[in-house]
């Protein structure tokens, strides 16, 4: 994780956490540095203007001021496990990441009694692992692909053909589907093909972001022509 990411997410989990603090300690354990650079990453947090404070004492640290954390929410503990358990299998799946910080901000925004009682009926709850998580979708590409597709940019990457041949390329995102397979494929307008291409997660040898912005092109430009997928949107209301 870069400092701009980690910055970021500093605030997202004081923000998931508020009122209550975490100690620069446990910030440095959670994302892999020393107490040290948490105390530089808060000052220059504190220098940007977030409303970020220290708590003096044995159980002190540093907290969010009230007013950007969210209000409670009247999630009962089922429905709260619920989310918990349908996101469980998303580390391999596009925004990952941003799944984990959501879930985090539903719990911690819930009423105290009603937050630990969701905790305690998702030790009730056992998920079934393979040994070796599916490697389709890879972290580091994932997340690079993500944004391009979040901010509109043109995406540059190399991509190996079934025979392991690399040809760069220079494309513009359009969707991201999913198989059951646990396969992901991004669906993008390639210009060395001058076509909308489907390109498989593990195939992507190398991505990287560019600065130039994608032209509109409608949605049904990228229907996705995988084999064996009925395709679905995900539904937010």
């Amino acid at each position: 994780m870069n400092r701009t990411d980690r910055l970021y997410a500093i605030v997202e989990d004081l923000r998931a956490i508020s009122p209550r603090c975490r100690s620069a300690r446990e910030l440095a354990l959670r994302f892999e540095v020393s107490p040290r650079t948490i105390e530089r990453d808060i000052a220059a947090l504190q220098q940007a203007g977030v409303p970020i404070y220290a708590e003096i004492g044995r159980r002190g640290g540093y907290a969010l001021e009230k007013s950007m954390s969210l209000p409670p929410l009247n999630f009962t503990p089922a429905e709260a496990v619920a989310v918990a358990i349908a996101l469980s299998r998303t580390d391999q799946q596009p925004f990952a990441a941003d799944a984990r910080s959501a879930l985090r901000k539903l719990v911690a925004a819930m009423p105290g009694p009603e937050g630990e009682r969701a905790r305690q009926l998702a030790t009730r709850v056992q998920i079934l692992a393979e040994d070796k998580p599916d490697e389709g979708y890879t972290g580091s590409i994932g997340r690079v692909i993500e944004e391009a597709l979040v901010k509109g940019v043109v995406l540059r990457m190399q991509y190996a053909d079934v025979h392991g041949s690399l040809t760069r390329r220079e494309v513009e995102p359009g969707a991201f589907v999913g198989g059951r397979t646990g396969s992901w494929y991004l669906v993008a307008w390639c210009r060395l093909r001058d076509a909308v291409r489907v390109f498989r997660f593990d195939r992507i040898a190398e991505a990287a972001l560019t600065e130039e912005r994608v032209p509109k092109r409608p949605i049904e430009a990228f229907g996705a022509e995988v084999p064996h997928m009925i395709a679905r949107y995900p539904v937010l209301d």
